[in-house]
C-alpha cells in the first residue's frame, strides 16, 4: 500500500480526535486538503538551509511535506489550537525530519521566531470559511473559519517575518482570489506563481496555490492543474506534481 493511499486512515483517526476537517469533508480529504498540501511542496523551489514557517500548521502535514522537499530546511511551524500542536509534535517526532521541524503553540500576530530568523519561505492553508455560518464546535470554527486569522492580518503579519526576496504562498478557495489580491495589492505583495486546481479536466478550478513576493514583479502567469480526468484517472501534470511523494501513482 502507497504512502499516500495510507494518509487517509491516518487523517480520519487524527480528525476524530482534534476535530480540524468537517466531518462532511472528510470524504474529500484528498482533494481539499492533502493534494493542495503535497502541491504547495513541490511548487516551490529551494536552496541548503531555507527557513520555513508553516501558519496553521494542524497536524503538521505541510511542514513534514515542506520538511521532505528540500533536506537542508528548517520548518517551524505554528497553530493556536493545543490538540493539533501535541498532535504535530508527534508526528514529526516519529518523522525522520524530527531534527528540523519546531512546532510553537502561538497565533501569528505574537509569534516571535527564535533567535530573530527571517523566513524564506512563509506557507499557509488558512480558515477558508469567510462568508459561512459560524461553527458551534470551538475547535472546528477555529480550523475552518476566516475569524480567527483573516486575510490583511495574516499577509501583515507574514510579511514581518519574511526575508529579503522571501515568498508567501497560500492555499484559499478559488472564490477568495479576488479578495486575496487585493488584499495583497494593499499590503505591496505581488502575485508571482499562481496555480489554479480543478478536481475534473474541463471543471472550473475548486483551489488556488498562490505565491506573493514583495518584489514588484511582472503579472503571474496562471498555471491550470486538473486532479483527474473525466475517466477519474490522475492526469499527467498531476502525476508529475506528485510522483516525489508517494510510491503508486
Amino acid at each position: 500500500e502507497s504512502q499516500f493511499e495510507a494518509l487517509g486512515p491516518l487523517y480520519t483517526d487524527w480528525n476524530a480526535k482534534i476535530n480540524v476537517i468537517s466531518r462532511k469533508d472528510i470524504d474529500n480529504l484528498y482533494l481539499h486538503h492533502i493534494l493542495h498540501s503535497l502541491g504547495i511542496a513541490k511548487a516551490i523551489d529551494f536552496t541548503d538551509g531555507t527557513t520555513i514557517l508553516d501558519v496553521g500548521t494542524g497536524t503538521g502535514l505541510i511542514a513534514l511535506m515542506l520538511a521532505q522537499r528540500n533536506e537542508a530546511a528548517l520548518v517551524d511551524a505554528i497553530d493556536i489550537d493545543a490538540d493539533a500542536c501535541a498532535q504535530a509534535r508527534s508526528n514529526a517526532a516519529k518523522s525522520p525530519f524530527a531534527g528540523r521541524i519546531h512546532i510553537h503553540h502561538t497565533p501569528l500576530a505574537d509569534y516571535r521566531p527564535p533567535e530573530g530568523t527571517r523566513y524564506d519561505l512563509i506557507v499557509s492553508n488558512p480558515p477558508y470559511f469567510a462568508d459561512s455560518l459560524p461553527c458551534p464546535d470551538d475547535k472546528r470554527r477555529v480550523a475552518r473559519h476566516a475569524g480567527s486569522l483573516d486575510l490583511p492580518d495574516l499577509l501583515r503579519d507574514s510579511l514581518a517575518l519574511l526575508a529579503p526576496g522571501g515568498l508567501i504562498a497560500l492555499i484559499l478557495p478559488f472564490d477568495r482570489r479576488e479578495a486575496l489580491l487585493a488584499h495583497a495589492h494593499v499590503a505591496s505583495l505581488y502575485p508571482v506563481a499562481e496555480t489554479h486546481v480543478s478536481s475534473v479536466e474541463g471543471k472550473a478550478p475548486k483551489r488556488l496555490l498562490v505565491a506573493l513576493s514583495p518584489r514588484i514583479a511582472e503579472a503571474a502567469r496562471a498555471i491550470p492543474l486538473a486532479i483527474e480526468t473525466p475517466e477519474h484517472h490522475y492526469t499527467e501534470g498531476f502525476t508529475r506534481l506528485m510522483r516525489d511523494f508517494y510510491l503508486k501513482i
